[in-house]
């Protein structure tokens, strides 16, 4: 399956029914008056969150998404039909914007959440709407409101609570496929890996969380070099980044300083995002070079460096304890801030 994260598409209501213009024409009813009913509203284009999609491949092959129109007005005062409104699914975390004025106009992270992007246009008045005393028998009707039309963008950020993150060939294909049942192609070439991999990793207490490999960070890559332009964005939405060094690099410091600096680059957020630094492949070199590369590395960045081997699994159950710790601890944090923000008397969404 392609993996696809950025589309732009036309959506366009439904028109509103025009009324009618007709007279009662009844036996027995002399002076039966004016009785054009009124047209149906036109159905309006919903987009709605789902679990079970996650690339907007679909939005390649269809552009268009219009609503059908509401029925025009019928004798004896009868309403017309009101057209059916347009339900269209994403994945969870897209986001759509108004390309004529770059707004942000919804960012559907939750299963469920609907937003309206255009709306149905009214239904016209027909005739028995402007019977009065003053005018008895009128004989003109309003037409309904056209459609309204928008070109938008559609961006998708993966959900993923972990981000695996490292220049290519670094390890991070291997490393989901032996925390996950997740199989994506791995090979010992640079940008095997072409687009964002999920896997589920299972917590002790049985919870799922969602980790993501993410492709083709090199430098430059927040000025668009490479892949990475493409999917940084991915990374926004991460609570940790596990970043990960290769041990048989040529310069395992410069490749860590390479992936930080790309980071602050693109996002200064990124640069407090809690990060997990670990030296991968540490099969593939001795251990005394392994341990002065660790401590070298550590020095640099200030803070532990775990050492594993997705091939052999050295190392992961420490790793994967570290990123369940950490977690748990922005997981207190947020409650903490939620209850505070309650107490204070703030609204708090669920």
């Amino acid at each position: 399956m392609q993996f696809i994260d950025l589309a732009e598409v036309e959506v366009e209501s439904g028109s509103g029914g025009d009324g009618i213009v007709t007279f009662r024409r009844e036996k027995y009813v002399p002076a039966g008056g004016p009785s054009g009913g009124n047209g149906g509203k036109g159905g309006s284009v919903f987009f709605t969150a789902v679990e079970n999609l996650q690339t907007l491949l679909d939005f390649r092959y269809n552009r268009r998404f219009k609503a059908e129109n509401g029925g025009k007005g019928g004798s004896s005062n009868c309403t017309g039909a009101s057209g059916d409104d347009l339900i269209v699914e994403v994945p969870c975390g897209t986001m759509i914007y108004d390309t004529a004025t770059d707004e942000l106009l919804v960012d559907l992270v939750e299963p469920g959440q609907t937003f309206k992007v255009v709306a149905g246009g009214k239904g016209g008045l027909g005739n028995a709407h402007f019977l009065s005393n003053s005018n008895r028998a009128p004989e003109y009707a309003l037409p309904g409101q056209p459609p309204q039309q928008k070109r938008i963008r559609l961006e998708l950020k993966l959900l993923a609570e972990v981000g695996i993150i490292g220049l290519p060939n670094a390890g991070k294909s291997p490393l989901i496929s032996a925390l996950s049942a997740a199989r994506p192609k791995v090979a010992d070439y640079p940008f095997t890996t072409l687009v964002p991999n999920l896997g589920v990793v299972r917590k002790p207490s049985g919870d799922g969380t969602l980790f993501a490999d993410i492709p083709g960070l090199i430098e430059g890559a927040s000025q668009g070099a490479g892949l990475g332009h493409d999917f940084l964005r991915h990374i926004e939405r991460t609570r940790v980044l596990l970043h990960l060094v290769e041990a048989t690099n040529d310069d395992p410091i410069a490749a860590y300083q390479t992936i930080q600096q790309e980071l602050i680059a693109y996002n200064d957020s990124l640069a407090t995002r809690p990060q997990i630094l670990a030296l991968s492949k540490i099969d593939a070199v001795d251990d005394e070079e392994v341990a002065e590369i660790a401590q070298a590395l550590s020095e640099v960045a200030q803070q532990p460096v775990f050492l594993i081997s997705s091939a052999t699994r050295t190392g992961l159950d420490p790793l994967l304890q570290q990123v369940w710790q950490e977690l748990d601890r922005l997981e207190a944090e947020r409650q903490a801030e939620k209850l505070a923000l309650e107490r204070a008397g703030f609204p708090v969404l669920k």
